[in-house]
C-alpha cells in the first residue's frame, strides 16, 4: 500500500461475535527471535496454523485484523506478525537489510521458532510476493497457499503504478497538477513532499468498492505504523511511478504451475491496484489453483465481502 494508513472496518466489528474477545495488537503478543531480529507475533484462536503476511511493503499486521473472526468460524489459529522493520518488531540500522528474500526467509524462521511442522500462509497484497516466494522455496513445509489481491510479477506491480496514476490524473486533476509541478522540479516518489501530495488522494478511491466501508486512522496504536524508508528501499526511490529494486525484479509466472500444495487465489473487481486485467492471468500461470473474483470488493474483500470470503477460506483449508 502506498499510503501511511492503518485500516479498520465497521464490518469487522459487526461480523464478530459480541462476546468474543480478540487479543490486542499492541499488548497481547510476544517476541520471537527470527534470523537475529525480534519479531512481534500475535496469535488468535486455536487450530491449524495460518501465517498472515501483511502488505505494503512496510505495513504492520494490524491491517489484517479484520480476519480475526476466521478463528471463530473454523479450526484455525491465525498467526499475525510484524515483519522486520515494521510495527513493534526490530528495525534495521541500514535500510539495505530490507529485501523480499529476507521476508521470505523470516517466514521459514518464524515457522521454526514457533516449532511448527507444516503451516498455511495467506499473503495479502505485497504479502503475496512473500507467500509465493515461500511456496516456491519451502513448499514441503506448506499445507495451503492463499494469495489475496496479490501480484505475480514486476509487470503486474508496474501496472499497479500506471493504473493508479491514470485514475488519479482523471479523477483528482488538482492533485495530479500539483504532483506534476513538483516532479518537474526533480521531485521523486520517496521525497516527503511527493508523499504528502500523493497522500491527498483518499485510500478508498483506489482500494475500495465502497469507500464508506472504511474508517481511516493515521494512529496505529503503537510506534512505526508504516515504514516509508523500507517501502522505497524495496520498490525503488521513484517506486510510485517506476518500480525498481526488489519489486522491479520479482517474477513468479513460470514457477506457479509447479506448486504442489492446494492454492487459493482471489481478487476484487474494483481493485485499482492489483488490477483485474492482471489478476485473471493467474488462471494461466497457476491453472491448478481455485480462483475467485469478488464482485463487490476492491483491495480488501476481508472488509467488503467477509460473509462470502470467510466461508471460502474455511472450506479451502479443510480440504
Amino acid at each position: 500500500m502506498k499510503n501511511n494508513i492503518i485500516i479498520t472496518s465497521l464490518l469487522f466489528f459487526y461480523s464478530c461475535l459480541s462476546a468474543q474477545q480478540f487479543p490486542d495488537s499492541g499488548k497481547d503478543g510476544k517476541y520471537y527471535k527470527v534470523n537475529g531480529a525480534n519479531l512481534w507475533v500475535v496469535t488468535v484462536g486455536k487450530g491449524e496454523p495460518l501465517i498472515m503476511i501483511a502488505g505494503g511493503p512496510g505495513g504492520t499486521h494490524k491491517s489484517l485484523r479484520p480476519f480475526d473472526s476466521l478463528s471463530v468460524k473454523g479450526n484455525i489459529q491465525l498467526i499475525y506478525f510484524d515483519g522486520y522493520g515494521r510495527g513493534k518488531s526490530d528495525t534495521a540500522k541500514d535500510v539495505k537489510e530490507y529485501s523480499l528474500e529476507r521476508d521470505i526467509e523470516d517466514i521459514e524462521g518464524l515457522r521454526k521458532a514457533m516449532h511448527l511442522d507444516k503451516v498455511s500462509v495467506l499473503g495479502h497484497s505485497y504479502g503475496s510476493l512473500v507467500a509465493q516466494g515461500y511456496a516456491v522455496k519451502y513448499g514441503e513445509h506448506l499445507s495451503h497457499l492463499i494469495l489475496a489481491n496479490g501480484f505475480h510479477s514486476y509487470v503486474m506491480w508496474q501496472e499497479n503504478d500506471d493504473n493508479s496514476n491514470r485514475e488519479i490524473k482523471e479523477n483528482y486533476p488538482e492533485v495530479w497538477d500539483e504532483l506534476m509541478k513538483y516532479r518537474e522540479t526533480g521531485g521523486i516518489s520517496s521525497d516527503e513532499k511527493h508523499r504528502e501530495i500523493y497522500g491527498a488522494v483518499p485510500y478508498g478511491f483506489l482500494y475500495a468498492y465502497n469507500p464508506g466501508n472504511f474508517l481511516v486512522s493515521r494512529s496505529a496504536g503503537y510506534p512505526n505504523p508504516f515504514n516509508a524508508d523500507l517501502y522505497y528501499q524495496m520498490v525503488g526511490k521513484d517506486g510510485d511511478f517506476i518500480v525498481g529494486n526488489d519489486i522491479g525484479n520479482f517474477d513468479y509466472r513460470k514457477k506457479l504451475k509447479d506448486l504442489k500444495m492446494p492454492v487459493l487465489i482471489y481478487g476484487g473487481r474494483y481493485d485499482r491496484v492489483a488490477v483485474p486485467s492482471m489478476m485473471v492471468k493467474y488462471k494461466e500461470y497457476c491453472p491448478q489453483a481455485k480462483f475467485v473474483m469478488f464482485e463487490q470488493s476492491g483491495h480488501n474483500p476481508q472488509v467488503e465481502e467477509p460473509e462470502k470470503l470467510f466461508p471460502l477460506i474455511v472450506d479451502f483449508l479443510k480440504n
